[in-house]
């Protein structure tokens, strides 16, 4: 039900204006939509260009980065319900190249649907970089996202690294045990339907069984297509204080595509989610997914954050009154987030050409005012604590993440604990005996300290990722 009112409205807007300066967002899109496909909001901050100055509109292309997650879940939940597969069923069976041993238990295909395979974060295997190395042109090889070669040669290197895992070079603990976001995880599951999905590749899968049938003409996977569209956005992101725009989609993309290679349009995503808030069907009545396993895809499988849980492809979190279940994505030049309510009957989009612009925090603020609650201030109100002298000296060091965040934990000259992230010094807030918040412009990123009997303390949850302690730093 649109509880929207002018004022909470307004406080929405503010806000969006708001980070779109503090963070030189270039444009945004927001739209939010009822379980019927009616849009009960819209609106566009910003270009698609700056050069040009030519603005946003519903069919402009975004890429939407890791928001391809919940794509990859559904499309794997699709084949499980055609008796190809079983998400209980090991990866080693449909990937021979991950034969799983190094790890104490097999990791199963529902393991990396919500991120809890084992594996820490590590640096990205790109697919210019490896196609690259095979000599293939997309002028004459054709779009990477469809080349059979290039997935194979992706899924070997991969697999490889992450069977070559060990407790001391890149696990952090057992299949089923840690939440730890994975890019690589879904890299696998996006071979297992390109092998047995009845395509020649996962883009080419997602185009039959979820764009086709929701009328998404403006989503795909593409390298080629998003660059040469007249209405697509230029990509931005800062460096050295000055932002610079290209249209290359291949910047930092995973050699497989299941993770991010996404891209698609406010309209097109009104689509997509409206079939979410009916449980697997558009309003029309074309069904992509069952009722079951669309419930399964929102049911909390694993702690994530505080307050919020992942599923399979989606994170669940509760919201007032409302649980909503949405999802990220970050690349260079992609800021986005979709959420969506089943109390409120409605989802919001939120889309943006920058790097690192929090627009979960918009998603949030559009969220609650259309459900009638106050859109802005309404952060956790966290109890400070203080970690004991002994937590903070055991805790003291620091940890690196494969995907390149550095993250410091020090004692301050009064005993208590001050972090860095990527030498930026951070406001950390204990909230629990070995939990803590950095508290962002904007948003909170959730800290816990990591430690079993048998390694002590040898990582942290920051944010999304288990970052491990880097070798040789003071440990407990």
């Amino acid at each position: 039900m649109n509880r929207l009112t002018e004022s909470n409205l307004l406080l929405a807007e503010q806000l969006t204006e708001s980070i779109k300066k503090d963070y030189d967002a270039c444009g945004i899109a927001v739209a939010v939509v009822d379980k019927n496909g009616e849009t009960q909001y819209q609106r566009f901050w910003g270009v698609r260009d700056l050069d040009t100055g030519k603005e946003i509109d519903g069919d402009t292309i975004f890429g939407i980065a890791s928001v391809t997650k919940s794509f990859t879940t559904m499309a794997i939940l699709q084949l499980e319900e055609r008796g190809v597969l079983s998400i209980d069923d090991p990866i080693s069976r449909y990937v021979p190249e991950f034969t799983n041993k190094n790890q104490s238990a097999p990791v199963l295909i529902r393991h990396l649907l919500c991120h809890s395979g084992g594996f820490f974060p590590l640096p990205r295997i790109l697919v210019g970089d490896v196609a690259a190395r095979m000599g293939l042109d997309e002028r004459t090889d054709g779009d990477f996202a469809y080349h059979e070669g290039l997935a194979e040669e992706g899924i070997r290197l991969v697999a490889g690294r992450l069977d070559s895992l060990t407790e001391q070079s890149g696990l952090n603990g057992r299949p089923g045990e840690n939440y730890s976001y994975c890019n690589d995880g879904f890299a696998l599951l996006s071979d297992i339907i390109r092998r047995y999905g009845g395509e020649k590749s996962y883009a080419a899968y997602l185009l039959k069984n979820i764009m086709k049938p929701l009328g998404m003409e403006r989503s795909f996977c593409d390298f080629v297509r998003p660059s040469v569209d007249e209405n697509a956005a230029t990509l931005y992101q800062k460096a050295d204080g000055v932002m610079k725009g290209h249209r290359d989609y291949h910047d930092d993309a995973f050699v497989l595509h299941g993770g991010g290679s996404m891209k698609s349009t406010l309209n097109d995503l009104k689509k997509y989610l409206t079939m979410y808030l009916n449980e697997g069907r558009s309003p029309e009545g074309v069904r992509v997914l069952s009722q079951y396993h669309v419930r399964e895809m929102v049911k909390p499988r694993i702690p994530c954050n505080t307050f919020e849980n992942y599923g399979y492809g989606l994170e669940i979190k509760q919201m007032g009154d409302m649980k909503v279940m949405e999802h990220g994505g970050s690349l260079p030049g992609v800021s986005s987030n979709i959420a969506f309510s089943y109390e409120s009957e409605a989802a919001v989009i939120v889309l943006c050409n920058t790097l690192d612009v929090p627009v979960g925090a918009v998603s949030d603020a559009f969220m609650k005012a259309y459900n009638g609650d106050c859109p802005v201030n309404t952060r956790a109100p966290w109890r400070e604590t203080r970690w004991s002298a002994e937590t903070v000296c055991a805790a003291a060091g620091r940890y690196v993440s494969g995907e390149g965040t550095v993250v410091e934990l020090y004692e301050k000259e009064d005993g208590r604990i001050g972090a860095r992230t990527d030498g930026e010094e951070k406001h950390i807030i204990p909230t629990g005996p070995r939990t803590a918040i950095v508290r962002n412009l904007y948003t909170d990123t959730f800290v816990k300290l990591i430690e079993t009997e048998t390694r002590g303390l040898y990582a942290i949850q920051y944010g999304g990722r288990m970052i491990p302690r880097e070798s040789g730093s003071p440990k407990a």
